[in-house]
């Protein structure tokens, strides 16, 4: 759908909940808060939902501190909206939820989505927040300073501070527009990129020390297990942007982050230069996202978790 067909539909509704997927990223966070803020201005009663804890560094943004968890959901909507969620997987245990309102709605930005909502918009963009961007507009309301913020952490974020090959004229264009807004550009991006604890760098610099090289170094991934967390007292939302550096080595095409969630299974995050869709590798284990960006879930020993990844890359390079 179009998003003037989908408004069409969303404005039908007064009571709405917002859904981030979990292990949440600034982009699902910006989306929904500045999609929150925008409905409230035309008077809708508006509640966000994720199945994870939101970590404290996306508080800079209004209505980050307001998320209900799955099980304090107990009030009678008019409709669910999913943003920057790709696909069923991506909800967790928060999907089930999702799928009681038959008025629900997908607004994503992912090549792989799998359209799974009763009304789906899906468009290709650096960020989901981009996406929200002309949604906004498109309701006609005024994009204030707290709006504003909310859509430039997505669109930070999810470009790697505009350095990312996703980046396009219109992105920029978008957070010219925002900064414009009265949205602080340079907040965001200190607090994203530039802001960490003691224990974050520790987890960091024992992480990247330890990178496996694989394929004549075309492949470098790195390994975050529990028992690394528990003795550093860190938490696994301290792992986001781990991954890039890998992709920072000369030789590597593609890096692959592979952060243990429980015995024997394992979130695993990709990135590719651009001589492999790694896209089409995640999609085989259920997972999906971009082209050069993209992410899925797989259970086994570490060992053997590894010897596919590199077994399957190795056949597209």
């Amino acid at each position: 759908m179009t998003i003037t067909e989908i408004l069409d539909q969303i404005l039908k509704f007064n009571k709405v909940l917002i859904f981030s997927h979990n292990r949440p990223d600034g982009d699902t966070i910006g989306s929904a808060t500045a999609l929150r803020l925008a409905l409230l201005k035309l008077g809708k009663k508006v509640d966000l939902v994720c199945d994870s804890v939101i970590p404290e560094k996306f508080y800079i943004v209004k209505g980050a501190d307001c998320y209900l968890k799955t099980e304090e959901v107990n009030g009678e909507y008019d409709a669910f909206i999913a943003v920057d969620c790709s696909t069923q997987s991506m909800f967790n245990g928060a999907y089930n939820l999702f799928t009681t309102n038959k008025n629900n709605f997908n607004i994503d930005h992912h090549v792989s989505n799998s359209k799974y909502a009763k009304f789906n918009c899906v468009e290709d963009r650096a960020a989901c927040c981009e996406l929200i961007y002309n949604v906004i507009e498109s309701l006609g309301v005024e994009i204030d300073e707290d709006i504003a913020n909310c859509l430039l952490l997505g669109l930070v974020t999810d470009t790697g501070n505009f350095a990312h090959s996703n980046t396009t004229s219109s992105t920029l264009e978008c957070a010219s527009k925002l900064v414009a807004k009265g949205g602080n550009l340079h907040l965001i991006s200190q607090k994203m990129f530039k802001d960490q604890s003691r224990i974050r760098a520790t987890l960091y610099a024992r992480t990247i020390s330890n990178i496996r090289y694989f394929l004549e170094d075309q492949v470098g991934v790195i390994v975050i297990l529990q028992k690394d967390l528990k003795e550093l007292g860190a938490s696994d939302t301290m792992t986001e942007g781990f991954i890039d550096f890998p992709l920072t080595v000369r030789t590597v095409e593609v890096a692959i982050s592979i952060l243990e969630v429980a015995d024997k299974r394992f979130k695993i995050s990709f990135r590719s230069k651009g001589k492999v869709n790694v896209n089409e590798i995640a999609s085989i284990y259920g997972g999906g996202g971009h082209i050069l960006a993209s992410g899925a879930m797989l259970s086994g020993y570490l060992e053997d978790v590894i010897d596919k990844l590199v077994y399957n890359v190795k056949q597209r390079l």
